[in-house]
């Protein structure tokens, strides 16, 4: 009984020494794992955060288009988005007509030419017109004669040498003369016919306002009636925009706000506008309201019907952001490249060229080369092609930013590290 008792106790000392060992070396075996892993951890952390440069030569940078510029301070964060078209006053569009009816006889201008108010636009003939001056100068001479009749009358029915009968029947003769008179001497003003004793048969149609003509409806003999537009004029210097704003957004909409305006079919030009108006009612049941902003159109490059994005701004608080085609991504997070100063090297004399320290063969025909560094960058709002940027290292406030053309430099840098080229 003893000695099996003492075979146990010897199985279970060893059961216990090789628990022990094993727990000692396993602790043993993971702290080496854990320091080798800790290790390789910070090393690819280093390597992922460290700056990256990429270098053109001439030819490079040109091919490239690199644009080179700084921060442009934009109010994206306190701003309201709303979309409209560009649009034109009634008081600045016109419909020419005429007020007789009658035969195109000339046409003076052609679509889209420039004209100004009082010019000739063309010409009209009707022998209506004949008529007319026949009434006007009848009823000139019968005028003349009612009148001396009219001053003659009254003398006499003064001094009671004829009946007041007569003094009142000259004198209703003499009224309705002098305003028969009256009309048609207007109706001649319309016509643009002068209230000569020469008889015409044409007379000119005149341009009602300044501006561009449209629309030409009428050529050499078309018959023209009254109230059918020959042609339109439109004078685009006054255009304003009319831009949708929501009811979430309509109280914070004020007149005298800036807004600026991108058309988003012209290339994204950019424009400036103030709100002179905010509309009073609902807009075809959308649950927004018209809001009227007058535009800068000095140059007349804007035309009725352009459809606009709008920036409303309502507030003071400017940031510093970049163009969106200046910011690329890669490995999760977004990077801007910066000129080096001091770094655009000039090459060599020698025909042969030379080599740097990288083991490259240079051609000195390279002419010069510029160098850029890869900067992390947080980004913030973004609006109507820019965005919010906030650099994550401290960068010179006068730095060289790439603005256009950062997509190039990195698909270059991956180049390079791919072993197409080399990088700094």
């Amino acid at each position: 009984m003893k000695k099996s008792n003492l075979i146990y106790l010897n199985i279970a000392g060893l059961a216990i020494i090789g628990l022990v060992l094993y727990f000692a070396l396993r602790h043993t075996h993971t702290e080496g794992d854990g320091h080798e892993h800790g290790t390789e951890k910070t090393t690819g952390k280093e390597a992922a955060t460290a700056n990256k440069e990429v270098e053109l030569n001439e030819a490079q940078f040109k091919a490239a288009n690199v644009e080179l510029g700084t921060y442009a301070l934009k109010n994206l964060s306190e701003v309201i988005n709303a979309n409209g078209y560009t649009k034109l006053p009634p008081q600045n569009q016109a419909d020419v007509s005429v007020h007789m009816p009658g035969v195109v006889k000339t046409i003076t201008v052609i679509e889209g030419q420039y004209v100004r108010k009082g010019q000739v636009l063309a010409t009209i003939e009707s022998p209506e017109f004949t008529k007319l001056q026949e009434a006007y100068l009848t009823s000139k001479s019968n005028l003349e004669f009612l009148s001396q009749e009219f001053n003659r009358q009254k003398t006499l029915s003064e001094e009671e040498v004829n009946s007041k009968k007569v003094f009142q029947k000259t004198k209703a003769e003499y009224q309705i003369e002098k305003a028969r008179f009256n009309s048609l001497q207007k109706q001649l003003g319309v016509l643009n016919i002068q209230s000569g004793n020469t008889a015409v048969t044409s007379v000119p149609v005149l341009a009602p306002i300044s501006g561009y003509t449209t629309e030409i409806n009428v050529k050499i003999g078309s018959n023209v009636e009254v109230g059918k537009p020959i042609l339109s004029i439109v004078d685009n210097s006054k255009l304003h925009v009319d831009l949708l704003v929501y009811e979430k957004d309509l109280h914070k909409v004020k007149q005298g706000q800036n807004v600026q305006l991108v058309l988003t079919n012209q290339n994204n030009t950019a424009i400036k506008g103030t709100i002179f108006s905010v509309g009073k009612a609902f807009e075809n049941e959308t649950k927004s309201v018209a809001v009227h902003a007058d535009i800068n159109n000095e140059k007349n490059a804007l035309i009725p019907g352009m459809y606009v994005n709008a920036l409303i701004d309502i507030g003071t608080n400017a940031v510093q952001s970049l163009p969106v085609e200046a910011i690329v991504k890669a490995d999760g997070r977004e990077f801007m490249f910066v000129l080096e100063e001091g770094h655009e090297e000039a090459a060599h004399d020698s025909e042969k060229g030379h080599s740097h320290e990288d083991g490259h063969q240079h051609d000195d025909n390279e002419g010069k080369t510029f160098h850029f560094q890869r900067v992390e960058i947080k980004t913030g709002t973004s609006q109507l092609g820019y965005i919010q940027v906030t650099p994550l290292q401290k960068i010179d406030p006068k730095a060289k930013i790439v603005l256009k053309g950062a997509y190039y430099l990195q698909s270059h840098l991956i180049k390079n590290e791919g072993g197409g080229g080399h990088s700094h």
